[in-house]
This record gives structure tokens, C-alpha cells and sequence, in this order.
């Protein structure tokens, strides 16, 4: 074997698996409910909720988080994602909980994405 043959690793991706997994077909591929965190002025903050399914009641479920959590917050309208629920302050925690415990979302559905 002479010093020309040696082969080289091939490039490896490590995102390449999480953006496959992300170009599902819209909004709530595969099941997933992502909860995000929006980065306002300051030291304000927003958590959205989306990708839950179509037959749940957007809002009496924004109407329980709002109860549960004594924030404010709304549902929006997006062309691209749906329906998505946006609370005040940073609940990424306290929602993911509230929607396993609701029988909403399963916990290995719920991704929460953010800092």
C-alpha cells in the first residue's frame, strides 16, 4: 500500500440529523410540540406554543396557562406555522409540565427549544 491510497474521513455533519428531522411536512410534523422562548426588549420575554393539534381548543387551553401561571398572553395567527399560543414571560418549563399533565402532549413530543 503506498502513502497515495489513504483514504480521508468524510465530512461529518452534526446538524445534518436535526434538520432533517425539522423539514417535516409543516407545522406539527411527526407529533411535536415545540415551545420556544422570543427574546423581547430588555428583559422582557415571550414562550410560544406550537404544533399541538388541530382539535384542541387553542383558546381554553390559553385560558388554563394564563389561570395556572398568572401571565397574560394570546393566540396568534401565523401563515407559515398555524395557530400558536404566546404567553408572557419566559414558561418553557411550566408549560411543558402543564401539557404532560393535561393529557395534551406526550413528554418526549415536547421540544423546548432556546438559551
Amino acid at each position: 500500500m503506498s502513502d497515495l491510497d489513504v483514504t480521508l474521513p468524510s465530512a461529518f455533519d452534526p446538524f445534518a440529523e436535526a434538520n432533517a428531522e425539522d423539514a417535516g411536512a409543516g407545522p406539527g410534523a411527526k407529533g411535536y410540540v415545540h415551545v420556544r422562548i422570543q427574546q423581547r426588549n430588555g428583559r422582557k420575554s415571550l414562550t410560544t406554543v406550537q404544533g399541538l393539534k388541530k382539535e384542541y381548543s387553542y383558546n381554553k387551553i390559553l385560558k388554563d396557562l394564563k389561570k395556572e401561571f398568572c401571565c397574560n398572553g394570546t393566540v396568534v395567527q401565523d401563515p407559515e406555522l398555524g395557530q400558536v399560543i404566546q404567553l408572557q414571560g419566559d414558561q418553557r418549563k411550566n408549560v411543558a409540565t402543564f401539557l404532560v399533565q393535561a393529557g395534551i402532549a406526550k413528554k418526549e413530543l415536547i421540544k423546548i427549544h432556546g438559551f
